[in-house]
């Protein structure tokens, strides 16, 4: 799973996701895409088995590029724990994803393909999302 090598900060604050995307919100790489509708943190595990499901689904033919990156630390206190005592430790890595961001950008496959593809990632994501094409 994706995880930074090392960081500034150990823990960070929860934030909100505020607005738009306004960077990685146009297609860079890729033929056809997949763009975040709605805000949310998407967790490396997440991002992990949307990639699989795509590269499976494209029998490995073709070229994906993952435009979204778990640089957040969420940090989760154990179960029956009482109140107090500090911030619990990192569980888990997350990235915040704002709506119009690009998530994930396929190439080298037919469109139908990569439809069923993107279709097929965007199941395991926690956002709605929605197929788009660049138009050059």
């Amino acid at each position: 799973m994706l995880q930074p090598t090392r960081t500034k900060f150990r823990k960070a604050h929860k934030g909100r996701i505020h607005g738009n995307a306004t960077r990685c919100n146009i297609m860079n790489y890729g033929s056809f895409g997949l763009k975040a509708l709605q805000p949310d943190r998407v967790i490396s595990k997440q991002i992990e088995a949307a990639r699989v499901a795509l590269t499976r689904h494209m029998k490995r033919q073709g070229r994906v590029w993952t435009r979204v990156f778990p640089n957040i630390p969420v940090s989760k206190k154990p179960t029956e724990v009482r109140m107090g005592k500090g911030k619990g430790s990192p569980e888990f890595w997350a990235c915040r994803v704002k709506p119009g961001r690009i998530l994930f950008e396929v190439d080298g496959v037919s469109e139908q393909i990569a439809k069923e593809a993107l279709y097929k990632a965007s199941a395991k994501l926690p956002i709605k999302t929605k197929f788009i094409r660049r138009f050059t």
